[in-house]
């Protein structure tokens, strides 16, 4: 099955290659306008009406929060006085576009940081989300949505995916809406590379020119390309935006092979080479039998004599090395060969990820290794 796996993914990278090199990707897909992005914004808050699944009376925190929210009604307890498991206090995280408005709302992940159960079928109490300025731009409350479970009773436990871990769907009210760039009057913007590259950038610009018939952008690193506005399009920026967005272009990425060293997993791409090479592996398995047994005697010769039952255990080692194989690899061929090669050979995932971190030791193996 993980090779299985192995040989798949690498189909399907190859599949998607071929793909992008004839029909090219839009622009949209592989840059923004630089300016755009999502604000981060975090906050504190408790989630109520959990049955018996909050946290647990021994967590200070819990109770100190709720004796501050029960003082905002007039309500005074210590927080000794508090011991109530339907409760529990979370972090809360949403992120903000530059463009959305105030009344606009945005979706909530709920986070536990006590010692709760769950948080199925909880309401987040209404707390403020705050960006890095302090400032409060987002009102976040509601009933969760929890993709998971957690049942336990007489010792027996019964879970599924993350039961700490809710989401609200529109739950945040957006109260201050984010700062924006103003693109509407610009006289030029920048056009990030989510993937710097020389190559793409220069093909972006490229791209750009022809479409506007005119020298309107540059690439001035492998991660800008800076466009002047045609003056037939000034104020008009989203239809500047309409006119340059679904432009295409034939991306050209460097090689990488990714490999997850817990699954086996080895993903790479169709243009990744290898240069002429010599692989040998083998594989040495030890293992160590024991096997205990009873000394009964079956005769008493003389009763005098002390004779007692005696245990003891006899232990042995096989030791087993399957023959090796080698494989040699010829001058300019591609992972593709070298992956079907190993298929022939039945080699499991996990050597393939050995053998691809010794290939890069050696420089055999002309791409960025990722190991995860």
């Amino acid at each position: 099955m993980t090779r299985l796996r192995f040989l798949l993914s690498w189909l399907l990278l190859v599949s998607c290659g071929g793909a992008f090199a004839a029909d090219g990707v839009r622009l949209k897909d592989i840059a923004r306008v630089q300016g755009m992005r999502q604000h981060a914004l975090v906050g504190y808050g408790l989630v109520s009406g959990l049955a018996g699944t909050g946290d647990s009376s021994t967590s200070r925190a819990t109770r100190q929060s709720m004796a501050n929210l029960l003082a905002q009604f007039n309500m005074t307890l210590p927080p000794e006085a508090i011991a109530s498991r339907n409760v529990a206090i979370v972090m809360i995280s949403a992120n903000l576009s530059n463009y959305t408005r105030v009344g606009d709302t945005v979706d909530v992940t709920v986070t536990s940081v006590g010692d709760a159960k769950s948080l199925v079928g909880g309401n987040l109490v209404l707390a403020p989300l705050k960006g890095p300025d302090g400032k409060t731009y987002v009102l976040a409350q509601g009933p969760l949505t929890v993709g998971g479970y957690r049942y336990d009773a007489n010792g027996s436990v019964g879970q599924k995916n993350h039961p700490t871990v809710a989401t609200v769907p529109g739950g945040g009210l957006v109260e201050v809406a984010s700062p924006a760039p103003a693109l509407g009057d610009a006289s030029s913007f920048v056009v990030s590379l989510l993937e710097p590259d020389y190559t793409n950038a220069s093909r972006v610009a490229e791209a750009i020119n022809a479409s506007l018939g005119g020298r309107y952008a540059d690439a001035r690193d492998p991660e800008a390309v800076a466009v002047r506005v045609p003056e037939s399009f000034r104020g008009r920026f989203v239809d500047l935006m309409r006119r340059i967005e679904p432009l295409e272009i034939a991306p050209d990425f460097r090689a990488r092979v990714v490999v997850n060293e817990r699954t086996g997993t080895v993903v790479a791409g169709a243009n990744v080479r290898i240069s002429a090479a010599a692989i040998s592996y083998g594989d040495l398995r030890i293992s160590i039998v024991t096997d205990n047994a009873v000394s009964q005697p079956a005769l008493l010769v003389d009763p005098s004599r002390s004779v007692r039952t005696e245990a003891y255990a006899n232990s042995r080692i096989d030791l087993q090395e399957q023959g090796g194989a080698t494989l040699v690899t010829q001058q300019g061929g591609s992972i593709a060969d070298l992956v079907q090669a190993l298929g022939r050979l039945r080699t499991s995932a996990r050597d393939v990820v050995s053998i691809l971190k010794a290939l890069k030791a050696s420089g055999a193996l002309h791409a960025e290794l990722v190991v995860q």
